[in-house]
């Protein structure tokens, strides 16, 4: 029999929350139900659903803060160095030494610089020279990025081979989607919130307002609203926020009777609000990927993204979304959604989003990461030969 390739993962905390986690957990657990591999998962906290993975507890020094991605990486590599060797580290964070590193960010002193526009304070200069020693010290020889946008600020950041640097995007599970009722998802949520049946619905999921544009899709709204009084519409806002805060700044617009809030929802409980809606928007100041984009997509909803949202990469203009260069462009909002209200265009858009969300599934990003896998013992090889 063949002898296992064993494989290292590393991030701190597995399949607990979304984002990272939930990619990092998705994508391992469907390469260690592949007999020709040993998975062994380096974490600070963990979820093992499966069973089928090694796991291997890794501390962290969490104050003072500066030391918190110093410390994880340190560690992590004398765990790795105690239970190895391996075939392959492939690390989901930052750490010192690995062979694969999937970027789930951006670069971070491009994020303080482009995106936070704030000085550079010793946590984030610890973490910024992590990085730069994976990158430039660690032996890391591929480099996955979540979206176009994520590899083209990586490149601009650091200099080296693009041919180094592969675009994976996330996977979507479309089957939570397709054991629901649609009807009885719209009926339930809708009624839940005072929503009439027949009421257009677009939905904003996020747990961080600021960053996903939700003052942007307002304002679009309100000129929406000022373009067509007689337009029906309403929002519902899913997520955890300043709610205070966007409630005034609906009432300000003319959107009061528009703009509901639901407050956080458990993650389980998130598909039957995307069976509940129309369409989807988010106007993020900048986002890596966008799950919630793909989750939207699974439920047939056409989206509206901003340019700054890597999920851009799968939207097709016209077709299953559309994406706004300018988030501040009040017309051009309004003139999208207002396009996207009509019921015909919706549903066919629908229709291309649910085919989008079909195409990206997690065994097609599996395939993706095992063949630069491949590339990259092929290339060991031909080293040592």
């Amino acid at each position: 029999m063949e002898e296992k390739q064993r494989i290292a993962v590393v991030i701190p905390k597995y399949g607990l929350v979304g984002g990272a986690e939930g990619f990092a957990a998705e994508l391992t657990e469907r390469i260690a139900a592949d007999p020709r591999f040993e998975v062994h998962v380096f974490a600070n906290r963990w979820a093992d659903p499966s069973g089928r993975i090694i796991f291997h507890p890794v501390p962290i020094v969490r104050f003072p803060k500066f030391l918190t991605t110093t410390s994880f990486a340190w560690f992590a590599g004398r765990e790795i160095a105690a239970a190895g060797p391996f075939d392959l580290i492939h690390t989901h964070d930052r750490i010192f030494r690995a062979d694969v590193y999937t970027m789930h960010g951006i670069p971070h002193r491009w994020w303080i610089r482009e995106v936070r526009r704030k000085r550079m304070s010793l946590f984030d200069r610890a973490l910024a020279r992590v990085e730069d020693r994976l990158v430039s010290e660690g032996g890391c020889q591929r480099f996955l990025a979540v979206s176009e946008l994520t590899r083209k600020i990586f490149l601009e950041e650091y200099p080296i081979d693009p041919a180094r640097v592969t675009v994976v995007h996330p996977g979507i599970d479309t089957s939570p989607y397709a054991k629901l009722d649609r009807e009885r998802c719209r009926q339930e949520i809708r009624g839940r919130f005072g929503i009439g049946p027949d009421e257009p619905l677009i939905l904003f999921v996020s747990m961080n307002f600021a960053i996903k544009g939700l003052d942007h899709l307002l304002r679009g709204l309100g000129r929406l609203r000022r373009r067509n009084p007689e337009g029906q519409f309403r929002l519902l806002v899913v997520g955890r926020g300043d709610e205070k805060r966007y409630r005034g700044m609906a009432r300000d617009l003319g959107l009061g009777d528009a703009v509901l809030f639901a407050g956080a929802v458990a993650r389980e409980k998130l598909p039957e609000f995307y069976l509940a809606g129309d369409l989807y928007a988010m106007l993020s100041r900048f986002d890596t990927f966008g799950m919630v984009v793909l989750e939207a997509m699974a439920a047939g909803l056409p989206v509206l993204i901003s340019s700054s949202v890597g999920a851009k990469d799968i939207v097709r203009e016209g077709e299953n979304g559309f994406v706004v260069d300018d988030p501040a462009d009040t017309d051009v909002i309004a003139e999208r959604i207002e396009t996207m209200l009509h019921g015909d265009v919706r549903e066919r858009m629908g229709r291309e989003a649910l085919k989008t969300a079909g195409e990206n599934s997690w065994d097609r990003t599996v395939a993706r990461v095992l063949t630069v896998y491949e590339e990259f013992w092929a290339d060991q090889r031909l080293m040592n030969s």
